[in-house]
């Protein structure tokens, strides 16, 4: 029988199985979330010009420049008015100013930009009270981009930020990366789906759901293939039917049991098998290997199970194969709250709560642990991360955790931000 696999030596196994999909070509609309396929070079300066910060009135500097101006003003005539939108057409000269408008090109001669506020005026002249330094309220032509620039690198997430400097660079269109295509699959005749009738000896397909959440989540499109019953000729049919995604994903069937078909199939269809035991809790019964070239998981049935095994495993898959450059979850290192213990053959997740406490990260866990209890995920915002050699915790010692989003959010508490991405053997 084979032996547990080290969850880091799984996930090695399954990122080197994991191939980059290819690039499609898609609106500046629909970026949000896509990974960049394609670095973005700027074309030209942003701004093109030197412009205006303020409104106010562009002089030359030395026009201004004297120790006491609020004792003896200033006087400069006021030759053009420039609004954002228009290029001035005339050069400031001695003695000249040209009104100017908040993103209005600098004009010719002017090195300063005076506050509108800082200045009495009438249409045609305007009084100086208060000098500035040189330069003052100018944003220079490529201050925020330089043409030849590389602005956004290939493989970054498209977030608004990103989008905007996509609008910046006109860029319309951009290639990223495809999607993957994951194809879930659940097991077992005690299931009932959603929209079918059932009797009390049924329970609801909250797998399906859950991992196609999951797979949202991560940027993938999820196929639904509904339930297969537990016969080897249900199975079969139904994993023939997810094949033409990129991956296919199974819940249930794996374990050791009368009904548990899933390596039997496998077998028969000449699944090439990396694994069938991982050596965590939960999650121990776990399938994976390649069908026709694509990725399959086979994932424990229970539902906290399959969500933390598909968390460990197919969400790094998904993102490689996207394009992404991290696969992991941002972590933290934060202080346990409770006592735990456990044997040292396998690693723990534990849902947790994790919240900043006058400037500190502090994490307990849910409650009750149970792989069926899936309220123990609805109220967590991490994972407790407790290597195998850990037999035990004691309030105080301190302990990774991966949050199960970019920012977590506690009652009562501050909002904990983690910029650090991580897999165990990346």
């Amino acid at each position: 029988m084979q032996g547990l696999t080290p969850l880091h030596d799984a996930q090695k196994i399954v990122l080197d199985a994991a191939a980059v999909l290819g690039l499609e070509k898609i609106s500046i609309l629909d970026t949000l979330g896509r990974t960049l396929g394609e670095d973005i070079v700027a074309e030209r300066d942003n701004p093109p010009w030197d412009n205006s910060a303020m409104d106010g009135f562009a002089v030359r500097w030395e026009d201004i420049a004297q120790e006491h101006a609020i004792q003896k003003p200033v006087t400069l005539a006021v030759i053009e008015d420039v609004p954002a939108g228009r290029m001035p057409s005339r050069t400031v000269g001695a003695g000249q100013a040209i009104r100017i408008m908040t993103g209005a090109p600098v004009p010719q001669g002017a090195d300063t930009v005076l506050k509108v506020e800082d200045t009495e005026h009438t249409p045609d002249t305007v009084r100086v009270f208060k000098p500035e330094p040189r330069g003052s309220n100018i944003r220079p032509c490529g201050e925020d981009v330089k043409k030849g620039e590389c602005i956004i690198a290939r493989g970054t997430q498209i977030r608004p930020g990103e989008a905007g400097m996509l609008a910046v660079l006109a860029r319309s269109f951009v290639f990223v990366y495809q999607r993957p295509r994951v194809a879930i699959l659940s097991t077992g005749d005690e299931l009932a789906d959603l929209d079918e009738r059932f009797s009390e000896e049924k329970i609801i397909n909250s797998n399906s759901y859950g991992i196609a959440a999951a797979v949202q989540e991560a940027g993938g499109i999820p196929l639904l293939l509904g339930i297969a019953r537990d016969t080897q000729a249900s199975l079969k049919e139904k994993i023939s039917q997810g094949l033409n995604a990129d991956i296919l994903v199974l819940s249930g069937g794996v374990s050791m049991g009368d009904y548990d078909f899933t390596k039997a199939v496998f077998r028969e269809i000449g699944a090439e098998m990396n694994f069938w035991k991982l050596a965590i809790r939960p999650g121990q019964p776990l399938a994976f290997g390649k069908i026709q070239g694509k990725l399959a998981f086979g994932l424990p049935g229970n539902p906290v199970s399959s969500m933390v095994t598909f968390e460990q495993l197919v969400r790094p898959a998904m993102l490689k194969m996207g394009g992404r450059r991290s696969y992991g979850r941002p972590v933290v290192d934060a202080i346990f709250q409770e006592k735990f213990s456990k044997r040292t053959d396998r690693r723990h997740f534990l849902r947790g709560v994790l919240t900043r406490e006058e400037g500190a990260f502090k994490v307990r866990t849910t409650g009750d642990q149970g792989s069926g209890i899936l309220t123990s995920m609805v109220k967590a915002n991490c994972l407790i991360d407790v290597p195998t050699e850990v037999e035990r915790l004691n309030p105080g010692d301190r302990v990774t955790v991966q949050l199960l989003s970019g920012e977590a959010w506690a009652t009562n508490a501050e909002p904990v931000h983690a910029g650090e991405h991580r897999l165990s053997c990346c």
